[in-house]
């Protein structure tokens, strides 16, 4: 579980790391990590919050990066499709992944108070829900497990 992002912690190495590894998978694979997706997930990265495409748009525009919503949806397509950010259905929004690289099946802890949003992870095929799959012969490939609820911060401020 990644739950640092409730904690007081090294934000600037934290979003370093992430183009970083960003870079490094994108160079392993083939994949080119352009100036638009570049600066999209470096957006992502500066906030432990999700962030609508709208408001990343926003963003771009006052940098004068772009200005037109194919732009956003585009490079923030190409990060969730290799793994650098995730979409939180919820709050239709998207969040910088805290395992890019790595397999894994996030579930997200959003504070209703504040939008932080931090991932955990979990195993699909094991408990509950992969008991109860398993009996009914169905193989799980994707959930998508977000909880609401009161970060330590907002919760202390209560």
């Amino acid at each position: 579980m990644d739950t640092k992002v409730f904690a007081h912690h090294d934000h600037a190495a934290c979003q370093a790391e992430g183009i970083a590894v960003a870079a490094a998978v994108c160079a392993q694979k083939g994949l080119r990590l352009t100036p638009q997706r570049r600066r999209v997930l470096e957006i992502l990265l500066s906030r432990h919050r999700a962030m609508g495409a709208y408001a990343v748009l926003a963003i771009l525009r006052g940098e004068g990066m772009g200005n037109q919503p194919p732009v956003v949806y585009r490079a923030l397509d190409f990060l969730v499709k290799h793994g650098f950010a995730h979409k939180i259905e919820r709050l239709n929004a998207f969040i910088a992944c805290t395992r890019p690289g790595a397999p894994h099946a996030p579930a997200f802890l959003i504070c209703r108070t504040c939008d932080t949003v931090a991932e955990a992870h979990i195993d699909p095929g094991g408990g509950t829900l992969g008991d109860e799959a398993g009996a009914a012969g169905f193989t799980i490939e994707r959930t998508v497990v977000e909880a609401l609820g009161l970060c330590p911060k907002c919760r202390d401020a209560a």
